[in-house]
């Protein structure tokens, strides 16, 4: 036998020992719901875009249940720009007015959306295209903040238009696009009470809907690998109390502050686990769930 043949032989041998090794975690994930969060920075290569949705296509082979919700934050500022409409944050999140929700709707809910649904179809599977507005899954309140004037200290309400939190989530939808088979991709767009449209932060409503669903993983893709200690080494795993010790002691701070304050608040709504990893690493979603070694930072109970 040549040498390529002996490369064949044994690269065979190796891929069947690794779908072996993952068999325990696919049956451990069996008809379990896992939510995805997909960021709008991972987004934007389109091999890591191929990566994901044949990963979301996998898992739902394998016998998991995924769903999807995505953000789009490069996207809509890209989209804006073009349409010359000016826009500002106030403490991370966009303060949108009435132009600035349509601009929103039209590329979280169209354009990014069908990118996705027609990649996870590429791969093989049979996702569809969702917002909450979709069969009433979710009702949103507009979102009140306050920030402290730096000149009187001084706390002041921050009016951020059209930026909305969950208050109502329903299963409904999502359980019959589950049932038949599909993979639900939803848009964090919300209708209020009040009959106006609401975008909301992609973390807190795919939050949302793991707690309503009851997930055994909820899992949000970022542009870091996970929660890091002091000296910068990824920490593998957390318990709630564990992760609000950091925060207090500082070793979270910044932008993973509200990250892992969404995990502890999934949590409380009854999702098992949440993990925050690296959404730029290939396959990190298979790494996560069918693997020893893990992609991320796992925050459980």
């Amino acid at each position: 036998m040549d040498s390529a043949a002996d490369q064949d032989s044994t690269d065979a041998v190796l891929t069947a020992r690794l779908i072996s090794a993952a068999l325990p975690y696919m049956l451990a994930y069996d008809q379990k719901i896992v939510v995805v969060k997909y960021g709008g920075h991972a987004m934007g290569d389109p091999e890591l875009a191929r990566a994901f949705a044949r990963d979301i296509t996998l898992l739902e082979t394998a016998g998991a249940r995924p769903v999807v919700v995505h953000g789009g934050g490069p996207q809509i500022g890209e989209m804006l720009d073009q349409l010359g409409i000016k826009s500002e944050f106030r403490g991370g999140l966009r303060v949108t007015d009435k132009r600035t929700v349509e601009v929103v709707e039209m590329v979280l809910a169209g354009s990014i959306n069908k990118e996705i649904v027609m990649a996870i179809n590429a791969e093989g599977g049979k996702a569809v295209g969702l917002s909450g507005k979709d069969g009433n899954m979710v009702f949103a309140e507009k979102l009140t903040r306050t920030e402290k004037d730096p000149d009187s200290n001084i706390e002041r309400v921050v009016d951020l238009g059209f930026v909305g939190e969950p208050k109502h989530v329903s299963r409904a939808v999502i359980d019959m696009v589950l049932g038949a088979g599909l993979i639900p991709v939803i848009a964090p767009v919300a209708p209020g009470k009040d009959g106006n449209t609401y975008n909301v932060n992609a973390d807190t409503f795919a939050g949302a809907i793991a707690g309503r669903l009851g997930a055994a993983r909820l899992l949000f893709l970022t542009d870091v690998p996970g929660v890091l200690d002091k000296a910068g080494r990824l920490i593998k795993e957390l318990t709630v109390k564990q992760a609000r010790a950091l925060i207090k002691d500082g070793t979270i701070s910044g932008g993973m502050i509200p990250k892992v304050e969404t995990c502890i608040d999934a949590i409380r709504q009854g999702v098992e686990g949440v993990v925050i990893l690296n959404g730029k690493v290939a396959h990190a979603v298979l790494l996560e769930l069918f693997t020893d070694h893990g992609a991320g930072t796992l925050i459980k109970p």
